[in-house]
């Protein structure tokens, strides 16, 4: 079965990836501090938010993380490709995410390197969480290990 998702080969230094938007709901805030049990204040209290700069509920920084992960799965840009996320580095929390607010992802090809294993090679990303007034949420670098296109499966590209 071909793999919907790009290969190692697909990725370009500097080529950049935009995902769809979806809105963040007040659910999506209550439903991730029941998961990871984070019940804090700024997330769970809104006579407590009323005393912060935020006035509400904010998202969880990792709840914004990993709509942003869902959001490149349904791209499909990994989708039969992607082995595994390696690291995240340097992620920033430059504004806060609340109920309402409509985000997208927004990722740059910044780094490209084969391995030593002949059917694997790794991709490094700046990822930026782009609010619908266009202000960046989150950014952070992302590297992640994808597969080598397979010799029997021709590149579309070409």
């Amino acid at each position: 079965m071909k793999a919907r998702g790009h290969y190692f080969e697909d990725f370009e230094v500097g080529h950049t990836f935009e995902t769809n938007a979806r809105t963040v709901t007040q659910t999506d805030i209550v439903n991730f501090a029941c998961l990871s049990g984070d019940f804090n204040g700024v997330h769970a209290n809104h006579e407590y938010c009323r005393q912060t700069p935020f006035g509400e509920p904010i998202a969880h920084g990792p709840l914004v993380l990993a709509i942003m992960g869902g959001l490149s799965y349904a791209s499909g840009i990994n989708e039969g490709t992607l082995i595994g996320l390696l690291q995240i580095d340097a992620w920033k929390l430059l504004a806060p995410v609340k109920h309402g607010d409509t985000i997208h992802m927004r990722s740059t090809v910044v780094g490209k390197k084969e391995t030593s294993k002949p059917d694997r090679g790794v991709i490094t990303f700046r990822r930026e969480c782009v609010k619908h007034d266009g202000s960046v949420a989150q950014q952070m670098q992302a590297t992640m290990l994808y597969r080598r296109r397979p010799v029997d499966e021709p590149n579309p590209a070409s």
